[in-house]
């Protein structure tokens, strides 16, 4: 991690999305190419649910997947000589970018509402997935077409460079070499639940939500276990302005509902019954971007045996929320997210399932 880099968790002013206060930068996907960016990680994860027993008719699945495919540029632009180097070699980490198209505040479709680094070990018996919040504050590097070169929040790179800065960026900032990027689009959460049939969650904490796929805006969530179907899921992974942690919570509540996703694609009786399973997969075929090297077949069979019970989730260690001139900002921990994201480097699963510490 860069000395000059604090690390935060918080959310971004909307004002900071709209090209006009982004140095005149403009979003990087065309509008053709925003329906495409849907749940990549929900097919990363899910789809080497298809191994095992169902290898043969899985591997045909995901081929088809695979194939079709968009590939996004995310390396191009990325100088070697700044990049980090390998520590350990056979691991893998993928920078998951999310973002709500559905989201009133990100309509603009500029930034980068979601930012998680998955890393699986070199042994593949795990995967540990690490949210840093979208307003952490720190230093972003200057891009080719000269944006960026300033601190920030670290979002911020996805509006003044794209996917390419963003990696730049994100290594910086934890000090991992990223191998891989996937595109998500969390609207996408609605098409997988529903061909799901609905998935459980445990609602911690009752609360309204202030914008809702419902007629009237608003829904209502009441403490203690839910099925819930794709409209309800999305709006309960969404939410940050009904609780007094922002952000914070939205973060959790995603990680609820893929690990809801995931428990129900395994235990549900999808992958034994055919027509559950194609409209699972229809739901993400057409919806997906990864980098151009990634190669889901291949991932599949490396990690057929994962299941939810094997993923760990986490969120950048912070200090708290604070502001730097009018924005709005998450100030991380630099020393226990140095810990967190060197044992990533290292591969030191337990390490990184200890925090770091």
């Amino acid at each position: 991690m860069s000395d000059r880099q604090q690390l935060p968790d918080a959310q971004a002013d909307a004002t900071e999305a709209a090209p006009s206060t982004m140095d005149g930068a403009t979003p990087p996907p065309a509008p053709r190419r925003r329906r495409a960016r849907r749940i990549a990680l929900i097919v990363l994860l899910v789809v080497v649910l298809l191994g095992g027993g169902g290898l043969v008719a899985g591997g045909l699945y995901v081929h088809s997947i695979d194939s079709g495919i968009e590939r996004v540029d995310a390396f191009d632009d990325v100088p070697e000589a700044s990049r980090p180097q390998v520590v350990a070699k056979g691991a893998m980490n993928i920078m998951i970018l999310g973002s709500d198209s559905r989201d009133p505040e990100n309509a603009s479709g500029s930034r980068s509402d979601t930012i998680m680094l998955a890393h699986l070990p070199k042994d593949r018996s795990s995967a540990q997935l690490i949210s840093i919040p979208r307003d952490t504050w720190t230093h972003v590097p200057r891009s080719k077409e000269g944006r960026g070169g300033r601190d920030a929040k670290i979002n911020a790179a996805y509006a003044w460079g794209g996917v390419p800065l963003m990696v730049q960026t994100v290594e910086e900032f934890t000090g991992v070499r990223i191998d891989h990027v996937a595109m998500v689009d969390f609207a996408g959460f609605k098409e997988i639940v529903d061909a799901l049939g609905g998935i459980d969650v445990d609602v911690e904490q009752g609360f309204t939500s202030t914008h809702s796929l419902n007629p009237d805006g608003r829904r209502e969530f009441v403490e203690g276990r839910q099925t819930m179907d794709g409209a309800t899921a999305l709006d309960y992974a969404r939410e940050r302005y009904a609780f007094a942690n922002g952000d914070f919570a939205r973060i959790k509540h995603q990680q609820q509902v893929i690990k809801a996703i995931l428990d129900k694609a395994a235990s549900g009786g999808v992958l034994a019954s055919p027509g559950k399973l194609n409209s699972f997969v229809q739901a993400t075929a057409n919806a997906v971007a990864v980098d151009k090297s990634l190669s889901l077949l291949d991932l599949a069979m490396e990690l057929r045996h994962l299941r939810s019970g094997n993923l760990g989730f986490f969120t950048c260690p912070t200090k708290g929320t604070g502001r730097v001139g009018s924005e709005s900002v998450v100030f991380a921990d630099p020393a226990r997210a140095k810990g967190l994201f060197g044992a990533v480097r290292r591969d030191a699963v337990p390490e990184i399932l200890a925090g770091g510490k």
